[in-house]
């Protein structure tokens, strides 16, 4: 298991959106998450900001969010949530939601 941490911008405007949105987010995007291994998911909101928190358990990270990207409802998901969001401006090309360094754990 390896733990994510990542971070982007949320818009001002659209922060109620995004909102609603994640009160009752689609069956199907809650099983492809599932079925490419994030367990124990949570986004938290601060200052126009989102960070996410997750647990990766599968083999194949890489593999996995391609697979994510490449169906059908969470391309829709996205393209309801994604006009709610910005990058950071430090993000490299390609790259949504900033990936963060973990420099401390504990259980």
């Amino acid at each position: 298991m390896k733990r994510y941490g990542r971070v982007v911008k949320v818009r001002p405007e659209k922060l109620d959106e995004y909102r609603r949105l994640h009160a009752a987010v689609w069956p199907g995007v809650l099983a492809m998450i599932r079925t490419c291994g994030i367990r124990n998911y949570s986004i938290f909101l601060r200052d126009g900001y989102l960070f996410s928190y997750f647990e990766y358990h599968g083999s194949d990270f890489a593999a996995d969010m391609a697979r994510m990207a490449a169906d059908p409802t969470t391309q829709q998901w996205w393209r309801l949530t994604d006009p709610c969001q910005e990058p950071l401006s430090t993000c490299p090309p390609g790259e949504w939601w900033a990936e963060m360094e973990e420099v401390f754990h504990v259980d």
